[in-house]
């Protein structure tokens, strides 16, 4: 079409396609034939700035060794424009590791170009998410980088456009903070689970763990032969979940009970999180544990 329709608009619009999936160079070189026409859509000053505002994408990411790890679109703002969010970062080399991973985010109305800094900048596989967390019908932005430790944690973070700028409204290192659990092995083959933040107990049974298992631990009546502590790990995993199909999204984050060692795994941990106008609480929680197997 762009052969047989040379109009500035066709070039105009795909050098935001182009834009939009990180194909820099090709954006500038689109933006470059779109300013070569008499009348250049949708004006010489607007290319022009986006020129620059391209440019300066193209040099950051040269400069930095950064690539576009991750990328959305959607109206993060509030003002009826689409913007484009993006997660940069730098590859280590044979290896899905990333490094000084930041968030940056383009507004397609004043192109403007904002790079947010993230607290916990590396780790593996970065995510972005948008919706609305904070019920404004403005999308917010979710970001979830795995750690790579052993218990499978992540880092995690809420941004949300309130009162003219981006601002951090969750991190998931400040939640694992504030939630304390107590993992208490009992006699009689049973768990208990303490949750300070709500104030709940729970108590696993201990049975389907076999007679090997339970055998380490307990004696022929029953009775533990030492204390036994266990833990429950970070968030682990931390999902967007629409339950009321109304638009507004919570958070389910999710975190491991732990047993005598990490991999003694003894169930979940599930909390959703949703906004309350200053902050993430938990709306409710659950405890999810392992089945016997059955024979077939």
């Amino acid at each position: 079409m762009l052969q047989t329709n040379d109009f500035s608009f066709y070039w105009y619009y795909l050098s935001d396609a182009q834009k939009k999936t990180g194909d820099l160079e090709q954006s500038l070189n689109s933006i470059d034939k779109a300013l070569t026409f008499h009348l250049p859509y949708p004006s010489r000053e607007l290319l022009l700035n986006k020129q620059q505002q391209v440019a300066k994408l193209l040099s950051d990411a040269s400069s930095n060794n950064k690539v576009v790890i991750d990328q959305k679109s959607g109206d993060v703002t509030g003002d009826g424009f689409i913007n484009t969010v993006y997660l940069t970062g730098e590859k280590t080399e044979g290896s899905p590791f990333w490094k000084n991973i930041s968030l940056e985010i383009i507004n397609e109305k004043t192109n403007m170009y904002e790079i947010i800094p993230l607290k916990e900048n590396a780790g593996y596989n970065p995510t972005i998410f948008l919706g609305d967390f904070t019920g404004d019908r403005v999308d917010d932005i979710l970001i979830v980088i795995d750690t790579g430790g052993s218990g499978g944690t992540i880092y995690a973070y809420v941004f949300s456009f309130i009162e003219g700028s981006m601002r951090q409204i969750f991190d998931a290192d400040e939640y694992n903070e504030r939630t304390k659990y107590e993992v208490n092995y009992q006699n009689q083959y049973k768990v208990t689970v303490l949750s300070s933040d709500p104030k709940k107990k729970y108590l696993l049974d201990l049975m389907y763990k076999g007679q090997e298992y339970l055998s380490e631990i307990y004696n022929e009546n029953g009775t533990l032969k030492q204390p036994i502590k266990g833990w429950v790990d970070p968030i682990g995993g931390l999902y967007p979940i629409d339950f009321a199909r109304d638009g507004n999204y919570e958070l389910m984050a999710i975190q491991e009970i732990a047993g005598r060692y990490h991999a003694d795994g003894l169930g979940y941990v599930e909390n959703v999180l949703k906004w309350n106008v200053h902050a993430f609480v938990t709306d409710r929680q659950n405890v999810s544990i392992f089945g016997e197997d059955l024979p077939s």
